[in-house]
């Protein structure tokens, strides 16, 4: 009989799983605790459970949890993980710790199919979506898992191209029979998908941040090929008139290029698209891959930006890269570790 993996269900599908007429919905409870929160590999050890019970359910689920083959520890002591399926799908997993918070940064697929000109997940190619269990199982199965309160779906892949699978996730992280971490500590990243925008603000409380890297479409064609069908302009007019949930934050990204998209013409579009529609602005470092001649704007011109941001009234910050000496920064995920 091949067993049933609990990683990656809900409390709902552990319970109609097992057909016994002894299970109970607290014992469903117990299981999804002992998986989600625990992080129990063992069956047989849990808790009120009865014996028999337990034998049983033995005989038909697994825990689904399984470890990184390998990982690699920046200088700034970030950490990236390997992650290997049993049908072969490679994918990296990022842990970053600081004074403030401990986060996860977790891939959705094996590759990406954006093609995203800056990105080297885009030139690894596309190997297929990462179930929920996949992708839960990035956070609970890394060594620091006992220390994580923040996640962010900023891997490799799209998470909008793979959107059943990342709200299943949501749902587990956020439940209280789940992970029972706050909505507001999990945040997704999108190019901008907007049948997948739209799904994603109605079905889920989390953060969702949108990389932009340049307010004028036909420039940003050419960074990120998705705008092509699905303008940004859309997006930001869908962001700003969604009603806000308490504690739930809306953002877009922008990468800082050099020479290409730092000007102060540039800065004059972001201020006139994101004005007024609450949206906060995050600025990132750009970081080169192979055959990329580009270069980051310097520190001094992106906190040029970040102050007239602020002083046009919209909300702005810095973002710290961490982890580029082992390729874990931004843009850089490529399951080769």
């Amino acid at each position: 009989m091949v067993r049933k993996n609990l990683c990656g269900l809900t409390l709902n599908e552990i319970f109609n799983l097992v057909d016994h007429p002894d299970f109970k919905p607290s014992h469903a409870i117990s299981l999804a605790n002992n998986i989600y929160k625990k992080r129990n590999t063992d069956i047989s050890q849990i808790s009120n459970i009865p014996k028999k019970l337990k034998a049983f359910l033995e005989r038909i689920i697994a825990p689904g949890i399984f470890p990184p083959v390998s990982s690699v520890i920046s200088v700034d002591n970030t950490i990236k993980y390997l992650f290997r399926t049993e049908d072969g799908k490679e994918f990296e997993t990022v842990y970053i710790t600081d004074n403030k918070r401990n986060t996860v940064c977790v891939s959705t697929q094996s590759g990406c199919r954006m093609g995203c000109h800056y990105c080297a997940t885009a030139k690894y190619g596309f190997h297929g979506n990462l179930e929920a269990g996949e992708i839960i199982n990035q956070i609970i199965s890394i060594p620091e898992a006992g220390n994580i309160d923040h996640i962010v779906f900023m891997g490799m892949g799209e998470p909008m191209d793979n959107l059943e699978n990342v709200l299943k996730a949501c749902e587990i992280i956020t439940a209280e029979w789940g992970m029972a971490l706050g909505s507001a500590s999990v945040t997704v990243s999108s190019v901008g998908i907007t049948p997948g925008i739209e799904l994603f603000l109605r079905n889920s409380d989390c953060n969702l941040t949108v990389s932009l890297h340049s307010p004028f479409p036909e420039e940003r064609k050419i960074l990120i090929p998705a705008e092509k069908i699905y303008p940004v302009t859309h997006i930001i007019e869908i962001l700003s008139s969604y009603p806000l949930r308490k504690n739930r934050r809306l953002s877009v990204a922008y990468l800082m290029i050099k020479n290409m998209n730092d000007s102060d013409l540039h800065l004059q579009g972001l201020i006139v698209l994101l004005k007024g529609s609450g949206i906060r602005v995050n600025l990132l470092p750009f970081h080169k891959i192979p055959g990329d001649l580009n270069e980051s704007s310097s520190a001094e011109r992106m906190h040029y930006f970040k102050h007239n941001l602020i002083i046009s009234g919209i909300s702005a910050s810095i973002r710290k890269s961490r982890g580029a000496d082992i390729s874990a920064a931004c843009g850089l995920l490529a399951a080769g570790l």
